[in-house]
């Protein structure tokens, strides 16, 4: 059989059976093949095919020898042997094929087409009904089918082969996208491609300041960010980076015309060309969804390939959920887990800003733990990191701990856990390394 023939006209329905026959008489030809394919039902369009394929699978998840002869036998208990077109149908299949040497070339030809079909199908479904829930199933779909064709996973011997690499080449201490902020990097090593992040507090703690420093500093580096608000305007974001760019005070620009010094101006303008220079876009549509956040980090990629990139999310509970949920917990679960998936899709880290419960609040120490997070549990499980942010002046007004955060690393997959202290300037929203120790303890 041609084979390029076959590929130049694999979607005509004919030269499909032919393929799925042929995959079929290669298991009958060599009964182990049962047992290595990657080949499930949906991949075959005849129903006799399928029946056929159905009672091969039960043969070998029972260990039974597969056979034109036990194949019919299982086709008679499903009730299936007429319908597939008797035993002479089964003993043309054996005798069709006489190699199996090309059965992994079918094979990945069935799943090509199979991919096909499903992103016809819910291209299809969204042209009949163009919703945000069929657009996102429609981008769904089409995820999952090019994963289809992906390679799953290494060999043993390319793993050792990297890891062997990783002995004798040094990486450095920073193998990810520094914070700006040495002692955090110590603890992280930098921000991880495909991490999912979260950054937790109660409000006034600063965790949008914090967001935009890890931002600001990825530009730095001649970086690119993504920064999704759903509450804060655009504008109100872009005079935060020009206060800590140019150190201007936040408070005067509520009124800058009257407010600003000649310093201040000078500033400003400085601040201007430099925030200029970065690549950086603001997303403030108050009503996003993952959908929505994903396209747009979709769109960073493809203009700016290979370079550093780092994704903030201000907030979760404001992400709009496609669907309907039950409970809201299981709503913030479907969003973690995509936005996990989107981090290592387009291999980025992903910080995903979230509000604690009032929880805190009734406590003597109120420093955050992971029971505050709002629907901890999907936020807890899908997290590489959790980090929680806490300010002991802004409930204790005579701590001697002023204008200095806390970042509480709570969870980090790959790394240590403990807490790194920074010096807050709030009227710059700005954050600096503070010269102290920093704790750690083992994960």
């Amino acid at each position: 059989m041609n084979q390029s023939h076959l590929i130049h006209t694999s979607s005509d329905p004919y030269q499909t059976a032919e393929v799925e026959n042929t995959v079929l008489g290669s298991i009958f030809l060599e009964p182990d093949l049962a047992y290595e394919t990657n080949l499930t039902i949906e991949h075959f369009t005849r129903a006799a095919n399928r029946s056929i394929f159905e009672a091969i699978k039960k043969l070998a998840e029972q260990n039974v020898p597969v056979d034109v002869m036990t194949v019919t036998q299982q086709l008679v208990e499903d009730g299936q042997i007429e319908n597939v077109g008797g035993t002479s149908y089964l003993s043309d299949l054996a005798g069709s094929v006489p190699t199996t040497a090309n059965f992994a070339y079918y094979q990945a030809m069935l799943i090509d087409q199979y991919k096909k079909r499903l992103m016809s199908r819910a291209a299809s479904d969204y042209l009949a009904n163009p919703t945000e829930e069929t657009a996102e199933k429609m981008y769904s779909t089409f995820i999952k089918a090019q994963k289809m064709g992906q390679k799953q996973s290494q060999t043993k011997v390319e793993v050792l082969s990297e890891i062997f690499d990783e002995i004798y080449e040094d990486a450095g201490e920073m193998t990810g996208i520094s914070s700006g902020l040495a002692e955090l990097d110590r603890m992280t090593g930098g921000w991880q491609k495909s991490d999912l992040i979260i950054i937790a507090g109660r409000p006034s703690m600063g965790k949008t300041a914090y967001a935009l420093s890890l931002a600001g500093a990825c530009c730095e580096q001649d970086g690119v960010a993504d920064i999704f608000s759903l509450e804060m305007p655009k504008k109100q974001l872009i005079k935060r980076f020009l206060s800590s760019i140019g150190n201007i005070e936040g408070s005067k620009w509520r009124n800058p015309f009257k407010m600003f010094t000649e310093e201040d101006k000078k500033r400003a303008r400085h601040a201007m060309n430099e925030y200029n220079k970065w690549t950086i876009e603001i997303h403030d549509n108050p009503r996003q969804t993952v959908a929505d956040i994903r396209a747009a980090v979709r769109k960073t990629k493809r203009e700016y390939p290979g370079k550093k990139h780092i994704v903030v999310i201000d907030y979760l509970q404001l992400i709009t959920p496609i669907g309907k949920f039950e409970r809201h917990d299981l709503a913030i679960g479907y969003i973690t887990r995509e936005l996990k998936q989107m981090a290592r899709q387009f291999d980025v880290p992903v910080m995903l800003l979230s509000q604690l419960s009032r929880a805190v609040e009734q406590r003597q120490d109120k420093r955050p733990m992971m029971s505050d997070l709002r629907d901890s549990g999907s936020i807890e499980q899908d997290a590489d990191i959790v980090s929680f942010l806490y300010r002991d002046d802004y409930y204790n007004k005579e701590s001697e701990a002023k204008n200095v955060v806390e970042v509480i690393l709570a969870k980090q997959r790959n790394g240590p856990i403990g807490t790194v202290e920074l010096s807050f300037v709030k009227e710059y929203s700005k954050f600096v390394d503070l010269e102290r120790s920093w704790s750690h303890e083992p994960a």
